[in-house]
Formats: C-alpha cells, sequence, structure tokens
C-alpha cells in the first residue's frame, strides 16, 4: 500500500523541482516523520538527489519517486498526500489512516 500522492500533490512537486532547477529524473520526494509537534509526530517533506538507502523504500507515484524509511513506514503506510490551496493558505495535507487523531494544523498526529 505505502504512500501515494493525489495528481495535484504530484503536479505541485514537479513545479517545485523545475522551480529549483533541481534534476528531475534524480530528484525524489523523502517523506518522513519525526517525534514533535502539537500532537506527537511531525510529517516532514523534502526533496533529495540522494541515491535510496538501505533502510528505505522507493516507490513512485503520479511519476514522482517517494523515498520513506521503514522507520517512519510505520506510521505512513498508506497515507496519501494531497495539496491544497485555498483563501486561508496552501500547502501539503496528509490523509493518514494510521493517524488517531491529529491536529487542527494538519502538519502534526498522533498513533
Amino acid at each position: 500500500m505505502s504512500i501515494s500522492l493525489t495528481e495535484l500533490a504530484a503536479t505541485k512537486i514537479k513545479e517545485i523541482i523545475k522551480e529549483q532547477s533541481l534534476p528531475a529524473t534524480e530528484t525524489k520526494l523523502r517523506v518522513a516523520v519525526k517525534g514533535g509537534g502539537c500532537s506527537g509526530f511531525s510529517y516532514m517533506l523534502d526533496l533529495t538527489e540522494e541515491p535510496k538507502a538501505e533502510s528505505d523504500e522507493e516507490v513512485e507515484s503520479q511519476g514522482v519517486k517517494i523515498l520513506v524509511d521503514m522507520k517512519s513506514l510505520l506510521y505512513l503506510n498508506g497515507t496519501e498526500i494531497d495539496f491544497r490551496d485555498e483563501v486561508m493558505g496552501s500547502g501539503f495535507v496528509f490523509k493518514n489512516p494510521n493517524a488517531t487523531s491529529s491536529c487542527g494544523c494538519g502538519s502534526s498526529f498522533s498513533a
């Protein structure tokens, strides 16, 4: 099941890669969780050109390569990442079936 991107999120990630003049074929989206945030865990997104590490799972969704370390995958398996562009702000939104609760801003969760 792993992690997936909506079409809108993938389009935004590809735009960012282009805007930052990163090599499109080598750049991957690293998705992870870390302790902290108002609900216990925070989501992390980063663009990287680093190769897949031994402790990473690599998947592809909507033409974007995604890296996630095995520890984070325990909390993120089945998560869909979307992008919202609304009057009050824009950003990536996580639809995580493993989260038992999340904060109002959507950037942290508890499991």
